[in-house]
């Protein structure tokens, strides 16, 4: 078969540029590895977290804030399998979604292992029998794959990672957690709300280390409450399961004759993820890797093999589902003549933890780094009338711009709908606004956004009015 454009991977990345493809005239085809389109994100990422991130949510809020809310409730309990045949049925229906836009785009999907015979055609190896694809251009969108070292015995049993996280049959009693990243914060605080004792253990010195670290503090504060104990700065150096248990051995990274030892029902491995491009016959088109395991690129997303590009997380950048959407739509445009551009500093990043966390542009830290001069402008969300009404107090929210100019640097926020709130940033940012412009901005009231204003009051002049 002759393509205009095929894409390898039906992710956020791929899926999306299968359709801009389409859109813009280009004949398309899709080759997906597994039977259902949509990626890890989809499947085994970020839309079942969130499914379980919201249950576990209703039952900790049932469980200690109806009563003050007014509501009694008698023998309220887990019910941990329909938890995640819920789950399992928002993956469906978005499995579903993807295969609508599939047919509705006209975009050909086939399933298989995809690899390069030439850098203009691939083998896709089915059961029913391998067959050849051809196009002008091909696009590389395999995703990524959890990182587990050999040596913590990583036996998708007890010792997990995200992707088995995501179908405990039962609430665990005790779990514990390596790395203090976005994926473990989530899985964490889902299990610390449906009673399980929670443990962290973090290489560097604070959770979320890329992240501003004033929302690292405010994060850390609210997960403490919710029970999750943390370590930081613990290395760890021993990882041995058994049938029923995980032994784990962590080592001070201050004293090296201090070490911890955990015995817990499970250790779910969550120190970031890799590339994942084994299977796809790179060499077979003369493609190398870099140190880390990506795809090289050019600014126009094209590897050093005319015509094969690669996008989302087998490229330099952040390993983010919102990232390979804009790569995706950027090559489909590039090849349709067009000029498109990625402001990929104002790409915002997102916990979904309860509190959420947001944040988009520069922290201090990196404008220090920088020797950018620069004011802070923050505000709290216990002084906000929404957050009081709805008893979601923890979190702030923190605007810094530049000290001379006022254009807005960066902005962090720690507290109920960041997630959402993160765009108004972003669309200010992406204008080059100052403080000012969005202090001067109609907020309505009562809401969480509140917090953004104030706090770009608080940089622009120093003068929240709530505060």
């Amino acid at each position: 078969m002759q393509y205009d454009v095929i894409v390898i991977g039906s992710g956020p990345g791929g899926y999306v540029a299968a359709i801009r493809c389409s859109q813009l005239g280009m004949r398309t085809a899709i080759v997906e590895r597994y039977p259902v389109l949509g990626g890890t994100c989809l499947n085994v990422g970020c839309i079942p977290s969130k499914a379980l991130l919201d249950s576990s949510e209703h039952y900790h809020a049932a469980k200690h804030r109806f009563k003050t809310h007014g509501i009694d409730l008698k023998d309220l309990k887990v019910n941990m399998p329909q938890m995640i045949r819920r789950k399992n049925q928002v993956v469906l229906e978005n499995n579903k979604g993807v295969e609508f836009l599939m047919k509705k785009n006209k975009v050909d999907v086939y399933h298989g292992h995809a690899s390069f015979l030439t850098s203009k055609s691939i083998q896709v190896a089915r059961e029913e029998g391998n067959l050849v694809l051809e196009a002008r251009n091909i696009i590389i969108a395999t995703g990524s794959k959890p990182i587990v070292p050999p040596q913590f015995n990583y036996d998708k049993a007890r010792v997990i990672t995200s992707t088995e996280a995501l179908n405990l049959e039962r609430v665990p009693g005790k779990m514990l957690i390596i790395g203090g990243g976005v994926i473990g914060l989530e899985l964490g605080s889902v299990y610390a709300r449906l009673g399980t004792e929670v443990s962290v253990v973090e290489y560097m010195d604070r959770i979320l280390p890329t992240m501003d670290v004033d929302c690292s503090r405010e994060l850390s504060k609210s997960l403490k409450a919710l029970g999750i104990q943390f370590y930081v700065r613990h290395a760890v150096t021993e990882v041995k399961p058994s049938k029923t248990q995980v032994r784990v051995v962590a080592q001070s990274r201050d004293d090296a004759s201090k070490t911890l030892t955990f015995e817990v029902d499970y250790c779910l491995v969550s120190i970031g993820r890799r590339p994942y491009t084994e299977g796809l016959g790179l060499e077979n088109i003369g493609l190398t890797l870099d140190e880390k395991g990506r795809i090289p690129v050019n600014d126009h997303l094209e590897t050093a093999v005319p015509g094969v590009y690669a996008i989302g997380d087998v490229i330099r950048g952040a390993m983010l589902a919102h990232k390979a959407e804009e790569e995706g739509v950027f090559v489909a445009e590039w090849l349709a003549g067009q000029k498109p551009h990625i402001h990929y500093h104002l790409i915002p990043n997102v916990v979904y933890t309860w509190p959420e966390v947001a944040g988009v542009g520069y922290t201090e830290e990196e404008l220090k780094e920088k020797n950018v001069p620069y004011k802070v402008g923050k505000f709290p969300f216990r002084a906000l009338g929404r957050a009081r009404a709805s008893m979601d107090l923890d979190g702030m929210a923190k605007v810094i711009a530049h000290a001379e100019t006022d254009e807005i640097l960066g902005v962090h926020i720690v507290g109920a709908r960041a997630a959402d709130m993160i765009a108004e940033a972003v669309a200010l940012m992406e204008f080059r606004a100052s403080a000012e412009d969005a202090a001067r901005m109609s907020h309505a009231h009562p809401t969480y956004t509140e917090a953004f204003r104030e706090a770009a009051l608080a940089a622009t002049a120093n003068r929240p009015i709530h505060l």
